[in-house]
């Protein structure tokens, strides 16, 4: 092992490449549908197109891959008022499209060569490695310092539904249920695979009419997301990639919840409800439906992913801790360092 790389620049990577580097996340434990070969690559291919990109990859003797390091060259607003960019070097599939649990995909005795590699890789440049699950604090060059902080709730599913959140909680998800059930709404499972790009329209018009009836009705999930979505429907399989929720009322859809599926994890990652039912609970009966069809698929983990909102840890779920890590290099850097450093101290 001299620490050498292949280098890859491009998405078109060989099918036997994007098998192996699916299989390493599987393997890890704590592993993401972020970091692996689907989202990554759609991502470069859509929201990424025209960053340089860079695919760190190292092979055992047998030839297959036993680390991927995912990389992009791309640039960071110093401040959302002032017109100057800032060069970095970051994990590709970072930065639109809202990716958590951001990491490589490395087998565990190659850890220590790659930490060693990326941090020769990134000397003179200001590296941003953003969204980065605990479980990959070995990747962290020298120099590097914690400057965001994402809470990334989680449901463990492995006693079954039945036991998430307080009795009292479970007791008025069944009222929920039983009131929307009388006014003709039933909910619909639709594993990966088995949905059309149509649903996605349907959950952006969804999730926009409940934006708009919240306060500010801001959010970054907007038609310019699309084409990576509409791509990643396309490489979807059987217990890999996009799966649905649904509620309608007869052919109408009136709830749409969108997330990943991955080994034996969901992430949750958009919702969208009529607000003609928010007083019935829609949104918590949406929920509610995939914790129950993710457990009876086998999954053990539900991954609500960033954010801190109340209505998560109502269903049971426990925090785990995305960071983001700067480590800086020359003015622009330093003044990346700067603007982190007044964001907390706000």
């Amino acid at each position: 092992m001299d620490g050498a790389p292949e280098i890859h620049r491009t998405p078109e990577l060989d099918g036997e490449l994007v098998h192996d580097w699916r299989e390493l996340i599987a393997a890890d434990p704590d592993g993401s549908w972020f970091a692996g070969p689907d989202w990554a690559l759609a991502w470069w291919r859509t929201l990424g197109a025209g960053l340089d990109g860079e695919i760190a990859v190292w092979r055992g003797p047998d030839g297959r891959a036993e680390a991927v390091l995912p990389l992009a060259a791309a640039r960071l607003r110093a401040h959302h008022r002032l017109p100057v960019e800032v060069p970095v070097l970051t994990l590709l599939g970072t930065g639109p499209g809202a990716a958590d649990h951001c990491g490589p995909a490395v087998r565990p005795h190659r850890r220590a060569e790659v930490a060693a590699w990326l941090a020769r890789r990134a000397d003179r440049s200001t590296l941003w490695l953003p969204g980065l699950d605990p479980g990959h604090g070995w990747l962290l060059p020298p120099g590097a310092r914690p400057v965001t902080r994402s809470a990334c709730p989680r449901a463990d599913l492995a006693d079954g539904p039945d036991r998430l959140g307080s009795r009292d909680f479970r007791a008025a998800n069944r009222r929920a249920h039983r009131r929307l059930a009388a006014a003709g709404i039933t909910f619909h499972w639709l594993p990966p695979g088995t949905a059309g790009p149509a649903l996605l329209d349907e959950l952006l018009r969804l999730h926009r009419l409940r934006r708009e009836a919240a306060a500010g009705g801001v959010s970054s999930f907007g038609a310019d997301r699309l084409p990576l979505h509409r791509r990643l429907l396309e490489t979807a399989a059987p217990g890999r990639g996009p799966a649905f929720q649904v509620a309608r009322r007869g052919e109408e859809a009136v709830g749409v919840l969108y997330g990943f599926r991955w080994a034996d994890r969901f992430a949750y990652y958009q919702i969208g409800w009529d607000q003609r039912w928010a007083a019935d609970s829609l949104g918590t009966a949406l929920i509610d439906a995939a914790l129950r069809a993710c457990a009876a698929e086998g999954v053990r983990t539900f991954d609500f992913l960033r954010g801190d909102e109340p209505y998560k840890y109502r269903f049971g779920a426990v925090d785990r801790t995305d960071t983001g890590w700067l480590r800086p290099h020359g003015p622009g850097g330093a003044l990346l360092g700067l603007k982190h450093r007044l964001r907390k101290a706000a």
